[in-house]
């Protein structure tokens, strides 16, 4: 709860025409777990719980630090990506986890999952958020407000992420199931997993298997569609398979294969990507709208599928 009310009075703060303090102080520690389980966000529609409440039982680094807009694009028709230039060498973070979002003149506190890799933040001090437009207040800021200059502060946190390189004796294969901007830290798990690959003197060390399987409405909301499929040309390990769910509204594809889906997410599909993972040894990560959470795990279950091997992030 100290966290939680400590939050409120820093987004307080930013209501008032003051700026947040430039102290920082130590990092929370983290569980050494190669995975971890959490289920919050607020990338999508405004709901009545707030980001905090959402995830007030949730693990945060103690770091407050600033962070400058660099560079805005349109991902999709419904989503902007944002780039933010990160000067404190002290912010860190994991594949998956998100940020609280501090906004000068907004008393609601935004939550977004980070798209990038940690080696972007560490190479070139930058991360990258993909923000779905909503009427909430942080994300109607983003796609209406912001701009390249405009300075916010951010606040790692969630449990929800994964470390190949966390000194686990042996690497899990892993399933990742995304729904619609769902995929966002998904993508970020997957940037990590090929920036180890690509480092020659690590290639032996990442030995796990990926399977990733990404449903939207249409196309257009495919996000980093391409860059997933270069990385699974680039690395055999990691597999990928497109579905789109109002496929009756789009010219269907000239020629019908199992890496573009029009339909849902299935028993079946999860199942054959079950198939070609290490059954004995591999975990889930589920991140999208809660009725496809609910439906996933529910497959999930039927196709006896230990719990603990389970986890997601709900986007609202």
């Amino acid at each position: 709860m100290r966290c939680h009310r400590c939050i409120q009075r820093i987004a307080c703060l930013f209501s008032q025409p003051l700026l947040l303090p430039e102290t920082r102080t130590p990092l929370q520690s983290f569980s050494p777990s190669v995975f971890a389980f959490m289920s919050s966000s607020t990338n999508g529609p405004h709901v009545n719980s707030t980001h905090l409440d959402r995830t007030e039982g949730s693990e945060r680094q103690e770091i407050v630090t600033e962070a400058t807009v660099s560079e805005i694009t349109q991902l999709s028709p419904s989503v902007k990506g944002l780039r933010l230039k990160v000067e404190d060498r002290g912010f860190t973070f994991k594949p998956g986890q998100w940020v609280d979002f501090f906004i000068p003149g907004l008393s609601t506190v935004g939550g977004f999952s980070i798209c990038s890799s940690p080696k972007d933040l560490h190479k070139k001090s930058i991360i990258e958020l993909g923000v779905k437009y909503s009427e909430h207040p942080p994300a109607f800021w983003i796609h209406n407000k912001c701009h390249v200059g405009s300075k916010v502060h951010m606040r790692v946190g969630g449990n929800f992420y994964y470390d190949p390189m966390l000194g686990v004796d042996q690497i899990p294969d892993l399933l990742l199931i995304a729904g619609g901007v769902g995929v966002n830290p998904l993508y970020s798990i997957v940037r990590h997993v090929a920036d180890i690959c690509s480092e020659p003197q690590s290639q032996n060390q990442y030995t796990g298997k990926i399977a990733l399987l990404f449903s939207a409405k249409n196309t257009d909301e495919l996000l980093f569609k391409d860059s997933l499929l270069e990385f699974s040309h680039s690395f055999p390990s990691i597999s990928c398979q497109f579905f789109t769910t109002n496929y009756k509204l789009e010219e269907k594809t000239p020629t019908d294969n199992k890496q573009n889906v029009q339909g849902r997410i299935s028993h079946s599909t999860i199942q054959e990507a079950i198939s070609g993972l290490d059954r004995s040894n591999f975990t889930c990560f589920i991140c999208g709208p809660p009725p496809m959470i609910q439906d996933v795990t529910d497959i999930l279950r039927k196709l006896e599928i230990a719990e603990h091997r389970i986890h997601f992030e709900k986007w609202w």
